[in-house]
């Protein structure tokens, strides 16, 4: 059925029909329009670019939906893009909802769902790469996922751009700024709450297009903020909040470690009440917490305290949302990721600092930063008022505390030792907390850059002279006069770069001047997908199909083309010095030597020789994979030689506090698995690791392929296999999986003669007697009296060596032992209980005999 705002589509599109259609359908809603929202409609309908810049919950989404609106009735295609999939994702589902799932379409790089929608949502990059190609956003060519167009309307004929501030990204700016430069015929949105001066915008916009700019300005929020510099401790601060009725509170942290550790504080402070603690332990009755951070959370909530950080698995992250939603948690320990948007309603904001790290140094918030973290106190509809605490520094709090307990006693005021700044840290004080509160935000400035990708965008199939678009792209753009001659002089080596490979030509026009053409077919989805991605097609040509290790080396490859999950590679370095560290004590090595070779461990970089070379000779005549490099590293690969489930893996690398990090990068790979690899690279262990590896990501949290797969569900993803069963037993090749690496994390062992490691693995048998150390030793000892080693290389882990029985409610799994003689007469016996591994949602098993056959 349409939805109800497409019923309202006026017959003649004139602004005033456009008008009173949309504020009857608000009215209708039971929404009314603020006065600045009402100013930002009438310049939409009578086709002026819009510039919104208004508080945090003063009702920009609105415009948004009227500016889709107004462009669906006039018959031009608009796009939405956003800074983050999550909130490209998420306005997807909110406009499918309004405007019917036929006339919404999304396209992020991992999926493209309905793409010649006439309302697409899409990241940043996505559009910027469309510019690039297209010029005047009407010459797409139809038929590509990437460029889809509807015949008879404008490519892109509206853009609204959310969170417009990331201009100013110096790593993502150049995406919000290269549309204004290259869509002359586009009306375009822009909007956030923290521009700042915008004239600059307004001129250049007008200059381009010859349309003028209505700038919507508002510094009256709909729900008013009061700011305030407190000298309390925090345990104090929240108690005193809550008592009086100003809660929720979300105290912001600038690392994920303090929010949990902030949240562990809090235990002994009374924050909920008796039946509030009940209310919130009925609400997650049927609710799974797994073990790890699983645990420590579920005992923060039934106290009444939610943590919120991004390295949280995301059904943990929507259970404090749901819990403050409904009004059961008052206190939430979090980042600030808050000020990019955080689904929960806030009654007071208390920045716990106003010192963050930006990756290179420890530096204080910038105004900007400030501003969006404190505007998400007070939400309409929810409260009246809103409020911004910032504390002050530890030190500072605890002089202050001192000073408190010694009264008016000159005695006791006179022994006091006042603390000070830890020496090198960034300080604050009550004037930074003014001066940060009275500042508009920074003037966004620009940081466009020129890459391979940005000039082979210009000349793939730009229509014209792309040697004048080119030109004009890096002369006339929002740089200053040496940044633009900076952007020259890039062009050129790239230039130079591209003729000297084969990949462009000089070539004389029918008027006799000389421009630049391509000399080769680029890849179709060249830019807009993994940029790696067409790498890892030709270094799959490169590996041997017949290896043992051969499923495990396409993942290796596919591995070192994804984003590094950095708090997953520091933990695996971390356990690998130690590793080295203890090794190099036991062979009695002195510290100087073990520090100088210690300079050589790292984390787990399978086939990186093999994949280096294969990339420098793949750049010879592909160098617009120049900008970037690929990674070679190994996660999924490690869980699946390890047979570790989710949550051994997380435990064995202490990544308890950023396992949604892990889980997210493994989402990340499934996808990329399955959509990189043709069929005719894939054997029958490749499709049962690519299985097992769904089955773990669903039986985690199924929220991220969920999403993806309802994504996929409605886009144009060839090739697509259905999603991985919800239970154990319905993904047999993933059970399979799950049990050869239990089996054979044990094999390893053994081959170790590791005991007492084996025997703190809790084996049972079927009577539920343990196998400890002793057991283990009794049963597998004498192998070593027959045999020098017990092989454990790429063919002892192989299929012919795992012995499955299937019943219908057990397997019966022999694992049989890899002997250098290659007898195969030593084995360890296993019963696999499917009821119960469907129920746990990983293998549950009793080793039932070990030894020789």
């Amino acid at each position: 059925m349409p939805a109800p705002l497409l019923d309202r589509l006026p017959q003649d599109p004139d602004p005033d029909a456009l008008f009173e259609a949309f504020v009857d359908w608000a009215t209708d809603e039971g929404l009314e329009l603020y006065p600045h929202q009402e100013e930002a409609l009438l310049a939409l309908v009578t086709g002026s670019h819009v510039v919104v810049s208004t508080p945090t919950g003063s009702g920009k989404s609105l415009i948004a939906m009227a500016a889709h609106f107004v462009a669906l009735a006039q018959g031009r295609r608009t796009f939405y893009t956003a800074p983050l999939k999550a909130l490209v994702s998420e306005k997807f589902f909110d406009l499918v909802r309004v405007f019917g799932p036929d006339n919404v379409g999304m396209l992020t790089g991992d999926s493209a769902v309905n793409p010649g929608a006439p309302i697409v949502c899409a990241t940043a990059e996505i559009l910027a790469n469309i510019a690039l190609r297209t010029g005047d956003g009407t010459a797409l060519e139809s038929g590509h996922v990437d460029d889809p167009v509807v015949p008879g309307a404008d490519a892109v004929g509206q853009v609204v751009m959310d969170e417009f501030h990331f201009y100013a990204d110096p790593q993502r700016g150049w995406a919000w700024q290269v549309p204004l430069l290259e869509l002359p015929r586009t009306q375009f949105v822009l909007m956030s709450a923290t521009l700042g001066d915008t004239s600059f915008f307004a001129q250049d916009l007008t200059r381009r297009t010859g349309v003028e700019v209505a700038t919507v300005t508002s510094v009256e929020r709909p729900v008013p903020l009061t700011y305030e510099y407190v000298v309390e401790p925090v345990h104090e601060l929240v108690t005193r909040l809550v008592e009086t009725g100003r809660s929720p509170v979300y105290l912001v942290h600038f690392t994920q470690k303090d929010a949990v550790e902030r949240a562990q504080a809090l235990m002994s402070t009374t924050v909920a009440g008796r039946e509030q603690r009940d209310a919130i332990s009925a609400e997650l009755a049927d609710f799974r917490f797994g073990t790890g951070f699983g645990t420590t959370l579920s005992r923060f909530l039934r106290h009444g305290v939610g943590v919120h950080h991004a390295g949280m698995l995301p059904r943990y992250r929507r259970v404090v949302e749901r819990l403050t939603q409904r009004g059961l948690l008052t206190v939430v320990c979090g980042t600030d990721t808050l000020g990019v948007g955080i689904n929960v309603p806030i009654r007071t904001v208390v920045l716990t600092s106003l010192v963050k790290y930006d990756g290179q140094r420890m530096r204080h918030l910038s105004a900007r930063e400030f501003h969006q973290v404190a505007g998400r106190a007070g939400r309409a509809g929810y409260d009246t008022s809103g409020e911004v605490l910032v504390l002050a520094p530890e030190h500072v709090i605890e002089n202050r505390v001192a000073l408190a307990k010694a009264g008016d006693d000159p005695k006791k005021v006179k022994k006091i030792v006042r603390k000070k700044a830890p020496a090198g840290q960034v300080n604050w004080t009550e004037q930074t907390f003014e001066r940060l509160r009275d500042s508009d935000p920074e003037p966004l400035t620009s940081s466009l850059t020129v890459t391979h990708a940005m000039v082979l965008n210009v000349l793939a199939r730009r229509t014209g002279d792309p040697v004048q678009a080119m030109r004009r792209l890096l002369t006339d753009n929002h740089e200053p006069e040496a940044g633009r001659g900076r952007l020259v002089r890039q062009a050129v080596r790239i230039y130079r770069s591209l003729r000297q490979s084969g990949v462009v030509d000089r070539v004389r026009t029918p008027d006799g001047r000389w421009t630049v053409r391509l000399a080769v077919s680029l890849p179709e989805e060249f830019a807009l997908n993994q940029p790696l991605s067409p790498f890892a097609l030709a270094a799959l040509e490169v590996l041997d199909p017949t290896a043992p290790s051969y499923a495990l080396d396409v993942v290796s490859v596919v591995e070192a083309t994804l984003d590094d999950p950095r708090q997953v590679l520091v933990a695996q370095e971390k356990k690998a010095r130690g590793e080295a560290v203890a090794a190099m004590k036991a062979e009695g090595l002195e510290y100087d030597e073990r520090m100088a070779l210690l300079e050589d461990v790292t984390y787990p970089r399978p086939l990186a020789e093999l994949i280096g070379h294969t990339f420098a000779v793949y750049r010879r005549t592909n160098p617009w994979v120049a900008d970037h490099v690929p990674s070679p590293k190994s996660v999924v690969r490690d869980m699946a030689e390890h047979g570790a489930t989710f949550t051994e893996y997380v435990s064995a690398y202490g990544l308890q506090r950023t396992e949604g990090v892990l889980l997210r990068y493994l989402a990340d790979a499934f996808r990329a698995l399955r959509q990189t690899v043709p069929p005719e690279a894939r054997d029958e262990a490749f499709a049962e690791l690519l299985e097992w590896l769904g089955v773990v990501v669903r039986g985690t949290d199924s929220s991220l392929l969920d999403e993806w797969e309802r994504l996929a569900a409605g886009g144009d993803v060839a090739g697509e296999e259905p999603p991985p069963p919800a239970t154990l037993s319905g993904a047999p090749r993933a059970l399979r999986a799950m049990v050869r690496g239990a089996l054979f994390r044990r094999v390893e062992l053994v081959a170790r003669e590791r005991w007492d490691e084996l025997g703190a693995l809790g084996d049972t048998d079927a009577d539920g007697a343990a196998w400890q150390a002793h057991r283990w030793r009794d049963a597998l000892d004498p192998y070593f009296d027959e045999h020098d080693e017990l092989l454990v290389g790429a063919d002892a882990r192989g299929p012919h060596l795992l012995i499955v029985t299937e019943h219908p409610d057990r397997w019966e799994v022999r694992q049989l032992l890899d002997d250098p003689a290659g007898h195969h007469d030593w084995h360890l016996d296993a019963v696999v209980d499917l009821a119960a591994s469907d129920e746990a949602g990983e293998p549950v098993w009793h080793l039932v005999d070990a030894g020789r056959l």
